[in-house]
């Protein structure tokens, strides 16, 4: 068997050195007007720096554009892809068609992966999306490990599934928030809410809080939970699936390093020891990892085994 991809999401291109030494194999970049919940913002300018550093260490780069493209960003579209042609990124994560219309009018050769967010649940669409020149499907986070294996078993392209991290529950394409706070006749500025890691949510029938992130897209609302699945990795390992994602979109640096390590030192011990190996050390790291989960994001293993409720 071919151990998975870990696959990471940085917040800077400073910190991709240390993941790098963490053991990420790849790593999803790109600027919030194109790309959906991207942990950093990356300009052209760094995603060049980025790829650069990447490549030196052997490792991939994946630039998102999976964002919900009106008619009025179709032109910053294709100069963006031009220059991740230049630029010699290692595929283009997206969801919308109109990026297949764009990547083939203009003769880009970057190979895509597509990424709807919650519409990618079953194998059909997969292998249609492949048909069209997707070379990976990543699949919805909704989804059960026996439709995951299913998906796997009939799929012509690869697959992503996302292993830890944050899910997106609700994404509007208005800015509530500001738009909340104009209808109050406040002031808008709440200090770069991009960035802002205290906006919550409150849910107090169910004691749960919410974190809400807000770019160029809108709005975005996730579970009040972190995916982990650490110590539920063999029948992902035994399927074959090609691309293990973190997400670490609203954590920190020391936060996603930490993670990543864990992870990397999981699939080493099954793929190069053995599953006992794995068995033997899974529970170490998934207390590891509790050691350091921000008190307010309890961990499960997401709708792996339909646990999570919203």
């Amino acid at each position: 068997m071919k151990k998975p991809e870990l696959l990471v999401t940085p917040k800077s291109v400073d910190h991709i050195s240390a993941l790098i030494e963490m053991g990420a194999d790849a790593f999803v970049i790109g600027e919030h007007q194109f790309g959906l919940r991207l942990a950093g913002e990356f300009s052209v300018s760094d995603v060049e720096k980025a790829t650069k550093l990447i490549h030196e260490a052997g490792k991939k780069v994946y630039v998102a554009v999976n964002a919900i493209f009106h008619n009025d960003r179709i032109d910053a579209l294709d100069n963006y892809l031009k220059e991740m042609q230049r630029i010699g990124v290692d595929a283009l994560i997206f969801g919308d068609p109109a990026v297949v219309v764009a990547v083939r009018e203009l003769e880009i050769t970057i190979p895509l992966h597509w990424n709807p967010e919650t519409i990618a649940t079953n194998w059909f669409q997969a292998n249609y999306w492949y048909e069209r020149g997707a070379k990976r499907t990543v699949l919805a986070r909704e989804l059960s490990l026996d439709e995951v294996i299913e998906i796997k078993e009939n799929a012509q392209p690869e697959i992503q599934v996302q292993i830890h991290g944050m899910t997106c529950m609700f994404q509007s394409k208005r800015s509530l928030l500001g738009n909340y706070f104009l209808y109050r006749d406040e002031v808008m500025e709440i200090e770069n809410r991009k960035a802002n890691k205290n906006m919550f949510l409150h849910d107090k029938e169910r004691k749960n809080k919410y974190p809400i992130f807000e770019d160029v897209n809108g709005t975005h609302i996730f579970s009040p939970n972190d995916m982990c699945l650490i110590d539920e990795l063999t029948e992902l390992f035994e399927a074959g699936i090609d691309s293990l994602k973190f997400d670490g979109v609203l954590h920190t640096e020391g936060y996603i390093n930490t993670v990543t390590n864990c992870y990397r030192q999981a699939i080493d011990a099954y793929f190069d020891t053995g599953e006992d190996a794995y068995d033997d050390i899974k529970d170490e790291l998934l207390e590891k990892i509790e050691e350091i989960q921000p008190e307010l994001r309890p961990l499960d293993t997401g709708f792996i085994f339909k646990e999570t409720v919203y």
